[in-house]
């Protein structure tokens, strides 16, 4: 593991997420409780960046496991529009590493005055959202010192996976959820040489992912962005032969998160299709793939969890790819750790 910020804190994943389990034990099963008893028509997720990526994986939970509709809220409607907005009988999730996006605050408190209960997933307990919601899961990630979060988001993954399985009575889900720690300590094997190659060479890829690797591959764009100037574009697998597909030219990179359940043979099929037209595949999957390279990823015991783990070994090529093309992981140009949007 080479000496970044971003690589120390890829491999303080383990600990954080142990960290988060003990302390949010009791809170988050208090937390269901009370959701439960209050039964949430709908639910409406508030966050920006790698924070709405994880809010993505929090919609595809919800849906999947509570039944319930999920959106994301646009802050802009509060902060800028000062739109009213109709959300009785609704729970308003902010995701967020500071907890102090004056748009992020701005649109918890304006869903709180419109009748939502809201709740606040957050690494920092003392920050305006933090104080400023009805209910608090702490991320208990700890400082994270490298501008591109790793160790925060898988926190906040984690802890939406925690979320809804207490909420849900998912017993499964809450028993892989104990393993994750010591699953994330033990993925720490370099990247492939072959991907890493790829990736440092690469001007511009796609990256594809379907149900709860969708939200996963929406990150991994955005940290090649930010990391190493790489024009990344996230896709689902349902969607990207309808029009994107038009770009690819023999050669052109496509990562696939490949899932772990019942959309693992059609993100299959369209990496084959996509190969066919020229493109390159890179592929993340728990097995290797017999023709294109693979960063192997460890299964987690559950396929809702397999995604977190299959982001965590990406973000060890990330930063490697970030060294091999000359740059700082650690302070990308133009971008800072906490980003105050009105």
């Amino acid at each position: 593991m080479s000496g970044t910020f971003m690589a120390a804190e890829i491999a303080g994943a383990g600990e954080a997420i142990a960290r988060q389990l003990a302390a949010n034990a009791e809170p988050v099963a208090a937390l269901a409780a009370i959701l439960r008893a209050r039964d949430p028509h709908v639910v409406v997720t508030i966050a920006r960046g790698s924070s709405d990526h994880a809010a993505l994986y929090l919609k595809h939970l919800v849906e999947l496991r509570l039944g319930l509709v999920c959106a994301s809220l646009g802050p802009s409607v509060a902060s800028l529009y000062r739109a009213p907005l109709r959300l009785k009988d609704a729970l308003a999730v902010t995701i967020s590493q500071s907890g102090g996006s004056p748009d992020i605050v701005a649109m918890q408190r304006a869903a709180g005055e419109a009748g939502a209960f809201t709740l606040a997933l957050v690494n920092e307990a003392r920050s305006p959202a933090a104080l400023d919601a009805e209910a608090l899961l702490e991320l208990h990630a700890g400082e994270e010192r490298s501008v591109a979060a790793t160790k925060t988001m898988i926190a906040s993954l984690v802890a939406a996976a925690s979320l809804i399985a207490h909420w849900s009575g998912d017993g499964e889900l809450r028993a892989a959820l104990g393993d994750l720690p010591g699953l994330l300590d033990g993925d720490s094997s370099p990247p492939p040489e072959a991907m890493a190659s790829a990736l440092a060479a690469a001007r511009s890829l796609y990256v594809l992912g379907r149900g709860a690797t969708l939200a996963i591959a929406a990150e991994a764009a955005l940290k090649l962005k930010e990391t190493s100037a790489i024009h990344a574009e996230a896709f689902s697998s349902a969607e990207v032969l309808h029009g994107p597909a038009g770009v690819i030219e023999p050669g052109f990179p496509v990562i696939a998160f490949v899932p772990a359940d019942a959309a693992r043979a059609g993100m299959l099929e369209t990496i084959e299709r996509l190969a066919s037209f020229g493109a390159a595949p890179l592929v993340v999957d728990v097995v290797a793939h017999p023709r294109w390279p693979t960063l192997i990823a460890p299964a987690a015991g559950h396929e809702l969890l397999t995604p977190i783990l299959a982001l965590h070994a990406f973000y060890r090529l990330a930063e490697a790819t970030a060294r091999r093309r000359g740059r700082d992981p650690d302070a990308p140009p133009h971008l800072m750790k906490v980003t105050r949007t009105v």
